[in-house]
């Protein structure tokens, strides 16, 4: 298989939009390799994240190359251009009814959805729970042995190209009803409180030293968060606005699950 050719073809493609009729293999190749995990829309190298924005196009000529059909699944039906996902037991994945992946996601041997929804592109890792009304959104990279809490919401991005997907890193922990969207990065072993809620421009503050630090974007390795409020000036007055605190960090630990309880308890997380 030759990764490089298909990203010419897809390129091509993208370029010009009479051949999407003729083409369709191609796109619906990518399509495949996404759902068996053989790409990623987001892969990690030497440290870093890089989007391939080849796959993102990919996954939106799909839609344009794809008919509307009837998804009979006894008793329900569904009208869409996209096929959900099917035979999870080879795929040694656990599906609670009404748990949803549409085809182009992809799940590691291990994963658990509870009645949640994970869309295309998207890719989570061994051991991970989504929880009840959990959704994990277009293109988001979800770690191992990660947590989504009930009604946990991941942002999907395929659009702008350029723009980063949600990365939430191996053995995090989200509480319940958090919110994390705009290409948010989430580090390895973090653990969010619940009804944390993360954009692109919320303020992240780490007030565990003498003065506040602020960051935006990115929650570092193993932090402890919590929703907060901060001061802002407007013409009509002085109003509190949301942000995020790091208040502690969760210990380096070989029982990731023990750390995880002392850490819960230590620093008195809601989840």
């Amino acid at each position: 298989m030759d990764i490089s050719k298909i990203q010419q073809d897809i390129m091509a493609i993208w370029e010009d939009r009479s051949l999407l009729d003729t083409r369709k293999e191609v796109i619906n190749q990518v399509i495949d390799l996404l759902d068996q995990g053989k790409i990623r829309v987001a892969s990690k190298d030497k440290g870093q994240w890089i989007v391939h924005e080849w796959i993102k196009k990919a996954i939106l000529l799909y839609f344009p190359a794809s008919q509307m059909e009837t998804i009979d699944m006894k008793p329900f039906e569904f009208h869409d251009k996209i096929p959900l996902k099917t035979n999870y037991a080879a795929q040694q994945v656990r599906v609670v009814p009404h748990a949803i992946a549409r085809k182009g996601s992809f799940l590691e041997p291990g994963v658990i959805l509870m009645p949640s929804y994970t869309n295309i592109g998207a890719y989570i890792g061994s051991n991970t729970m989504v929880d009840t009304w959990a959704t994990v959104g277009s293109c988001a990279q979800i770690g191992a042995n990660v947590h989504l809490s009930g009604g946990v919401g991941i942002g999907g991005v395929l659009e702008p190209l350029q723009a980063a997907p949600v990365i939430i890193e191996d053995g995090c922990f989200l509480g319940s009803r958090c919110i994390v969207v705009e290409g948010v990065r989430v580090e390895q072993e973090a653990v969010l409180g619940a009804n944390v809620v993360l954009t692109a421009s919320t303020k992240i503050i780490d007030v565990t030293g003498d003065s506040p630090v602020e960051m935006k974007g990115i929650v570092p390795s193993r932090s402890v968060v919590i929703p907060g409020t901060y001061n802002k000036s407007f013409p009509a007055g002085d109003y509190q606005v949301p942000c995020a605190l790091i208040i502690g960090k969760r210990k380096a630990s070989t029982d990731l699950k023990t750390s995880l309880n002392d850490t819960l308890r230590e620093f008195n997380v809601s989840v």
